[in-house]
């Protein structure tokens, strides 16, 4: 069905989730619950996951992707350029968004480049013995403690926080048996994670309400995020107005910067005055518990509303994403 000529009301729609990622589980959740939503509004949808079908095979069988796919094969421009070369279009980023999005280093590259507060960084290569890793951090960074976590990937998977060169040294070691490769080190900031969602509405971005977020853990981790008994949200935030409207500003900025399409939602630290982007989730989770839904619904936005306005956008994407 050519995209001019697609109606959701008649087209097939393939949710595409789950896959082999490190974070298939979140994945799921997305996935299920967008489908969900999709099929209570009457849309013909079939829920698709990656792990059982090849994304070739799609080919005649779906007429349009609402993407749930987290991580390193389904959030990295890998599962989109197969879906470009398709012919299929899908709701969120082209390839080049995706993956400077996934990976840290070139994101924060960019947005020092233009200015962008983000925390100090310094990768560590994986060819690095653990001293050598240890020593890179400490003479590049200079300060403990110091924030560990992959160049690529999300969830705060294989992340910690390391006070001292021993309890460094173990996050190297504990990190080699995963598959990540690359990691890499920035300064750690005390404070709130706070998160600002973008979602396209009428054609153009727009910020959600900012959401913060407390926890007892040492940061907001993967556990924290995943147990609603280990964290406390608020939204909005509770920020000065001027400090929240500053980060929906730069959250639209980031959006644009990497080229973004259709959602997206930009983690930010916030110690005092100072707000830090600490990254760009280019497919942020979908889960109607998740993030994005709760900012969503402090717009006024219902969740169904949210998950067909992300589905709408894959038809008013430019003709050539990058």
């Amino acid at each position: 069905m050519p995209l001019d000529t697609l109606d959701l009301d008649q087209a097939r729609i393939g949710v595409l989730c789950g896959g082999h990622s490190p974070e298939r589980p979140g994945s799921l959740a997305s996935g299920e619950a967008a489908a969900k939503a999709l099929a209570e509004l009457g849309l013909n949808v079939e829920l698709i996951d990656l792990a059982e079908v090849s994304v070739s095979s799609l080919v005649g069988q779906i007429d349009i992707a609402l993407l749930a796919t987290h991580g390193l094969g389904g959030e990295d421009g890998k599962v989109q350029g197969a879906l470009d070369t398709l012919g299929i279009p899908y709701t969120g980023s082209g390839v080049l968004a995706s993956a400077i999005g996934m990976y840290k280093p070139t994101f924060k590259t960019l947005l020092s480049a233009h200015r962008i507060d983000t925390p100090a960084w310094v990768v560590l290569d994986e060819s690095l013995s653990t001293s050598h890793a240890v020593s890179t951090a400490r003479m590049s960074l200079q300060t403990w403690p110091l924030f560990f976590k992959p160049c690529s990937g999300g969830g705060s998977l294989v992340a910690g926080v390391a006070r001292d060169e021993s309890e460094l040294s173990a996050l190297v070691d504990a990190a080699r048996e995963g598959s990540y490769g690359q990691y890499m080190v920035e300064e750690y900031m005390p404070g709130m994670p706070c998160t600002v969602g973008v979602i396209e509405r009428d054609g153009q971005p727009v910020a959600l309400p900012v959401l913060g977020v407390e926890t007892s853990r040492s940061f907001y981790d993967y556990e924290a995020k995943h147990d609603a008994s280990l964290r406390t949200e608020h939204c909005p935030a509770p920020l000065p107005e001027w400090q929240a409207k500053k980060m929906q500003q730069v959250a639209l900025n980031v959006h644009r910067l990497v080229g973004a399409q259709g959602v997206s939602r930009v983690d930010f630290m916030v110690s005092g005055d100072r707000t830090a982007v600490l990254e760009i989730n280019t497919l942020p989770g979908l889960s109607s518990r998740g993030n994005l839904a709760a900012m969503s619904k402090a717009a006024g936005i219902s969740y169904p509303e949210m998950v067909r306005s992300i589905l709408q956008s894959a038809l008013t994407k430019p003709a050539y994403v990058a």
